[in-house]
């Protein structure tokens, strides 16, 4: 354990930054700290570049055990516990952080960049509202301080998503010789949208991303969004970099800092089809797809899937009353088709997440009563999240639903196609970010479009299945096109290779 915390402290070349780390702890009743490794692209993408790069993960203690976990071991955590990794986590005040992260990063952020608000009477940017903007402030100047002690001269730092949006800029104050990235994971708000956000949150939040180097994007859709709102909201006081070849960049041109370059980059997240494929055919996911069997009942039957989080912009309930609205149109398909919902449950600590909860349950709850006989569920719910279940269900699936309201990207769409057994035909929201890669082989739909969603479904189910399979295997090879490893190796190239265009302003 010295050893590793004089290596953090002597600096890393490489760093990743974010909220939530690849472990999380839990506290026994008698003391004992358990670890539980995370999954994600992230983890896959760090794991990927290997121990010869010096890199280390910051990120933030989330709950009591992570906390017990810094206080025992000074904040650098055991690479018995993160698979090899060096992790420094932060403990940042318990208070500090519900601030930053529920009431500012999940209760506005995330609604800006979502276009979730329902604007007659919400938001409401009052004196509370300030003061929980402080404790974001507060924790991402955490982030960014212990990033400028940690990092050695001239390493490439990469943060992540919008719940530190102002480290980079911050960080460009701390330390000027740092390459720095910020990818978004969310959409970005049209400019007119993000507006909603009083004038001076707006800069910052723009200035904060414009500290980077590099400012990067799920899809070409989110980044121009970006530069639009940098547009907008600093007037004259950017310009736009046009290079003949490649991305486009920002120059801001602001009293607050000294000219800069950000380059803009669209690296769109690909689903990981080694390790889903390996983990797909393991015993227990086996044991769950004959339990399934035995749920949906019936010879011959076919299956709808979707599989998400109660998140308020995963569209669940249209999705429920689409099939709802195809069981009404489409009698035909009565006792012939079951759909298998797994909505795990999000954020319950907010109060319209557990209302929505609530609401996706009563839905499915209605259509079973309306419709539901003796040998025939028609909404197979599960609301406990159990990720071997999750890849039973991609297995089986005739069609999978993916209609979000809005969505960076949804690794759901490109994860089904890439594990499901017989091919699967992909009912997909226009609004998700995986339409830009994957909408030329599914099924697009408008997401608040109850009839025309039921209308795809129907579609979807009645498909042949020669064209099904087709579909599957070009859906796949787009879904593939760029493994966790790859997107993260990609924004890491890029960020050690601009050393040539750093500083340049256009003529």
């Amino acid at each position: 354990m010295v050893s590793e915390r004089s290596a953090v402290q002597a600096g890393a070349e490489v760093l990743v930054a974010s909220n939530r780390g690849p472990v999380s702890y839990g506290l026994e009743e008698d003391g004992t700290l358990t670890a539980k490794r995370g999954g994600g692209g992230l983890v896959s993408g760090l794991s990927a570049i290997g121990p010869e790069t010096d890199a280390v993960w910051v990120c933030a203690a989330l709950g009591e055990g992570d906390r017990e976990a810094v206080r025992r071991t000074g904040g650098v955590l055991e690479p018995g516990d993160t698979g090899g990794q060096r992790v420094r986590m932060l403990d940042i005040p318990a208070e500090v952080h519900a601030a930053a992260y529920n009431s500012i990063a999940n209760s506005v952020l995330w609604f800006v960049h979502h276009m979730l608000y329902q604007t007659p009477l919400e938001p409401v940017f009052d004196a509370e509202f300030r003061t929980q903007w402080a404790a974001y402030e507060t924790y991402n100047a955490a982030f960014a301080d212990a990033l400028a002690e940690g990092a050695a001269p001239g390493a490439a730092v990469l943060v992540q998503d919008y719940h530190l949006a102002l480290v980079p800029g911050m960080l460009r104050e701390r330390r000027p010789d740092l390459r720095i990235a910020h990818f978004s994971h969310t959409p970005w708000a049209p400019a007119e949208y993000f507006a909603m956000l009083p004038d001076d949150i707006q800069r910052k939040l723009t200035l904060g991303i414009l500290g980077a180097d590099r400012a990067n994007f799920l899809t070409r859709r989110w980044a121009e969004n970006f530069v639009a709102c940098a547009e907008t909201g600093l007037g004259g006081q950017c310009e736009r970099v046009r290079p003949e070849d490649g991305a486009p960049g920002i120059v801001a041109l602001v009293p607050e800092r000294k000219a800069h370059t950000t380059w803009i980059g669209v690296h769109g997240l690909g689903a990981d089809a080694r390790f889903l494929r390996e983990r797909a055919h393991r015993p227990d996911v086996e044991e769950r797809m004959a339990a399934l069997r035995t749920e949906i009942g019936g010879p011959g039957r076919r299956t709808i899937v979707r599989v998400d989080r109660t998140e308020l912009s995963k569209n669940i309930v249209r999705g429920l009353l689409a099939y709802q609205q195809l069981l009404a149109d489409r009698p035909e398909w009565r006792e012939r088709v079951v759909h298998l919902a797994f909505a795990y449950p999000s954020r319950q600590d907010l109060a319209v997440y557990r209302d929505y909860t609530a609401e996706v349950q009563r839905v499915a709850e209605a259509i079973n009563a309306e419709y539901g006989t003796a040998g025939w569920q028609p909404v197979l719910l599960h609301v406990k999240d159990d990720f071997a279940r999750s890849l039973a269900a991609y297995r089986l699936a005739d069609v999978a639903l993916v209609n979000p309201i809005r969505d960076g990207m949804n690794l759901v769409a490109k994860e089904i196609p890439v594990v499901s057994d017989a091919g699967c035909a992909l009912v997909l929201s226009r609004e998700a970010g995986a339409h830009e890669e994957l909408g030329a082989h599914a099924l697009t739909v408008n997401p608040y479009d109850v009839v025309g969603t039921a209308e795809a479904l129907h579609e979807a189910l009645s498909m042949d299945d020669g064209e099904r399979a087709a579909r599957t295997e070009r859906l796949a090879a787009a879904a593939t096109a760029l493994p966790p490893a790859r997107w993260f190796l990609d924004q890491l190239r890029e960020l050690r290779g601009e050393d040539a265009q750093e500083g340049t302003r256009p003529a």
